[in-house]
C-alpha cells in the first residue's frame, strides 16, 4: 500500500510523491506522470500507442474535466456524462454541455475529443483503437458489469470501424476484491453477464471472481476481475487489457473512496481520441 502525506484530515504521512519518481513508478505496466498540476497515472501500452489518457486522483478534488483536459492535450473539447450506474453509452458528440446527458459510457465520434467519466470504488475503463484512432470511457461498478455496459463500448467502437482483437484496453483503481463485500445474489447477477452461460456461485469462486466472506448469505467480489472476464469472453485479446494493481480503499491519500469514507466525492479518468475526424 502506497502510504502519503497529504492536505487533507486523515491522510497519512510519507508522502511518495514528493520523492524521486524511482521510489513509486513500480507498477508493472503503469507509470505516474508529473506535471505543474500533480500527477497521474497512465496505462503503459495506451500511452505507447499514442493515446493520451490520465487516472487522476483525489489530490486533483475541485478540478472538473474543463481543467484537467488540459493536462493531456491542448484543444480538446470536453465530454462527460451524468452516470447513473447504467449501461447507456452515447456518441461522445451528445455529452458537450450542462445538462449533462444520463450514461455510464461514451464513445468518439469525432477528432479532437476528450472523453471522461468519474468514480470513487467503481472501475474507469478506457478503450482504444489504434486503427481508427476512436476511444471509449466507461464507469463500471457492478451494476455496470451486470448490465453489460463494456460490451455495448466494444460494439460502439466497431460501429466507428474498430476491430475488437485490436483494441487496447485499460482498468484503472478501483475497490478490489478483498475489501468488496456484496450480497451473493449480486454476486449472481454479475455472474449473468460474464460469459453466454450464467456462472454459478461457486463457478465463479473457482475463476477468482468472488472470495468467500464471513457473513452468511455475502461474498467478497474481485469487480475488475469479473470485467476482465466479461471483455476476454466479448473476444478481447487478453494481452492487450491491462487491471491497475491500486485499490480504493487501499489508498486513503490517493483515492476517495465511497465504501471507505461515506462522503461523495470522485477522482476523474479520461482519454483522449486519435481519430482525424
Amino acid at each position: 500500500m502506497i502510504s502519503a502525506q497529504g492536505a487533507e484530515p486523515g491522510m497519512a504521512h510519507d508522502d511518495p510523491l514528493a520523492q524521486p519518481d524511482s521510489r513509486f513508478n513500480t507498477l508493472p505496466g503503469w507509470t505516474w506522470v508529473g506535471c505543474y498540476g500533480g500527477y497521474f497515472l497512465t496505462a503503459d501500452h495506451l500511452h505507447d500507442a499514442g493515446f493520451e489518457h490520465g487516472f487522476f486522483t483525489r489530490r486533483w478534488h475541485g478540478r472538473g474535466p474543463d481543467e484537467l483536459a488540459g493536462y493531456l492535450s491542448c484543444g480538446v473539447s470536453v465530454h462527460r456524462p451524468q452516470q447513473v450506474h447504467g449501461s447507456v453509452v452515447l456518441e461522445a458528440s451528445k455529452a458537450c454541455e450542462a445538462p449533462w446527458p444520463e450514461a455510464d459510457g461514451l464513445v468518439s465520434d469525432r477528432g479532437g475529443q476528450s472523453l471522461w467519466v468519474c468514480g470513487a470504488d467503481c472501475t474507469p475503463v478506457l478503450l482504444a483503437d489504434p486503427e481508427s484512432g476512436h476511444v471509449a470511457a466507461c464507469h463500471a461498478g457492478w451494476r455496470g458489469v451486470a448490465c453489460r455496459i463494456l460490451p455495448e463500448a466494444i460494439a460502439r467502437l466497431e460501429q466507428r470501424g474498430a476491430t475488437r482483437e485490436k483494441l487496447l484496453i485499460a482498468l484503472g483503481p478501483a475497490v478490489s476484491g478483498e475489501h468488496y463485500q456484496v450480497e451473493e445474489s449480486v454476486a449472481l447477477q454479475v455472474g449473468r453477464a460474464l460469459a453466454p452461460e450464467p456462472r454459478s456461485l461457486e463457478q465463479l469462486q473457482r475463476e477468482a471472481v468472488i472470495h468467500p466472506d464471513p457473513e452468511q448469505g455475502r461474498c467478497r467480489l474481485d469487480i475488475r476481475a469479473a470485467a476482465v472476464q466479461q471483455l476476454v469472453s466479448a473476444g478481447i485479446d487478453s494481452t492487450r487489457i491491462r487491471t491497475c494493481p491500486l485499490c480504493t480503499i487501499d489508498e486513503p491519500s490517493l483515492f476517495h473512496s465511497w465504501r471507505r469514507d461515506q462522503v461523495k466525492a470522485v477522482q476523474w479518468s479520461g482519454i483522449v481520441g486519435q481519430a482525424v475526424i
